[in-house]
């Protein structure tokens, strides 16, 4: 059954997002009947009109948010994995989500500004801006140091200092401000209109195809440094350019969907137990699908049968993605002992 996945994969990967993709869809307080919903997709008139309008605007947006979001924060993780060689690395390793939670946190609770600025292009523009910020000091540091890891110890270092202003100003926020602000933290996949998924696609596809010219860079990382050098690799060029493409695809995914949880760190190991191999020609795909289809399925999830209520989607991607980061660790252990 594994072998025949991992040859099959190009086929089950995207029938299975597909699958999730009509059940996402068809998922919310007004029922919808498939068939209804296959006739939308088609480009055909439904029975009701309204169903129309709920698909096009509310569901549809809200699933190709998902495919989009997925897929680019698992890219992102890849990325920073192999750039690192640390599984435990993540798309949020360079300080990009909390250079982004710390813009948004100084929107919303600085002065009481809550109420002003609650829009979500605001919200996102703050983002931009707090992750576009954070990789510039990230990018300067990078100029003067060639350490992978004294890298990495610096973008934690640079999250856990912004986790401390943000902690500082939410001690001294009214109540009503800190509320939109951990909402914001929450993740949201539902907001976005089809103007702001134009943005965060294009966001997504400039990433995209960053990560496509460093192909080569990340298959021979995998080997240390030294063999990469010895390949004819720019190391300072190609580092470069990986963390100008997880930063992009973090940071606009950040921007309009807050700051998703565990999927950059989990999906690449969930997609490398379907898909045995190190060649990035073929792994980037693949966690690409992984991703969006995890997405899918987590906000499948957080919609309760029979109910109205929304679970956060931070809340359904910790559950899946902390067991998988406790198995990595678990089976790295067993496999040096």
């Amino acid at each position: 059954m594994k072998i025949a996945v991992q040859k099959y994969w190009w086929i089950l990967l995207p029938a299975l997002l597909f699958v999730l993709f009509l059940l996402n869809v068809s998922l919310g307080s007004v029922n919808i009947p498939l068939a209804e919903t296959l006739k939308i997709l088609t480009g055909n008139e439904p029975s009701n009109p309204v169903w129309k309008d709920i698909f096009l605007d509310f569901r549809l947006t809200k699933a190709i948010t998902c495919v989009l979001a997925g897929g680019a924060l698992a890219l992102g993780g890849l990325q920073m994995q192999t750039l690192f060689r640390n599984p435990l690395a993540g798309p949020d390793v360079l300080g990009l989500s909390s250079g982004a939670s710390l813009a948004v946190a100084v929107l919303v609770m600085a002065g009481g500004l809550g109420s002003l600025f609650s829009s979500s292009i605001s919200v996102a523009a703050a983002a931009c801006i707090g992750s576009a910020a954070i990789f510039l000091v990230v990018l300067a540091i990078s100029h003067r140091i060639r350490d992978n890891i004294s890298l990495l110890i610096i973008g934690l270092m640079i999250g856990a200092v912004t986790s401390a202003v943000v902690g500082v100003l939410q001690y001294i926020s009214k109540a009503e401000d800190i509320q939109y602000y951990l909402v914001w933290t929450f993740g949201s996949v539902t907001s976005l209109n089809w103007m702001e998924i134009l943005i965060l696609g294009s966001g997504v596809a400039i990433g995209l195809a960053i990560s496509i010219t460093c192909i080569k860079p990340l298959n021979v990382w995998l080997l240390g440094e030294n063999y990469a050098m010895s390949m004819g690799v720019h190391l300072k060029r190609s580092r470069l350019l990986i963390l100008i493409g997880t930063s992009i695809l973090t940071g606009v995914v950040t921007a309009f969907c807050g700051p998703v949880a565990f999927v950059g760190l989990a999906v690449p190991h969930l997609a490398r137990l379907v898909i045995d191999t190190t060649n990035h020609r073929i792994l980037i795909p693949a966690v690409m699908l992984t991703g969006a289809i995890v997405m899918l399925l987590c906000d499948s999830l957080s919609r309760l049968p029979g109910s109205d209520f929304v679970l956060p989607i931070n809340a359904i991607t910790s559950l899946i993605g902390a067991p998988v980061v406790i198995w990595v660790i678990v089976r790295s252990k067993i496999i040096r002992v």
